[in-house]
């Protein structure tokens, strides 16, 4: 789905950093631990929301049309 606004366990707000973090790994193949660090995500509970999220919304949209 869409990636939380905020960590599940410690209420950081991360969502901001997604476009920059899933550009850069998935288009610029730079290493995910780096890139987590270079964008300030220093926390591990904070980084496992990013590095585990499955973006499927656009999977999931060609559901809901007529």
């Amino acid at each position: 789905m869409m990636v939380p606004v905020r960590c599940f366990s410690c209420g950081k707000v991360i969502a901001d950093k997604w476009d920059d973090y899933n550009t850069r790994v998935n288009k610029n193949h730079e290493d995910a631990g780096k890139v987590l660090d270079d964008l300030g995500m220093s926390r591990y509970c904070c980084r496992r929301m990013l590095l585990s999220h499955v973006d499927i919304i656009d999977d999931i949209v060609t559901y809901g049309r007529r």
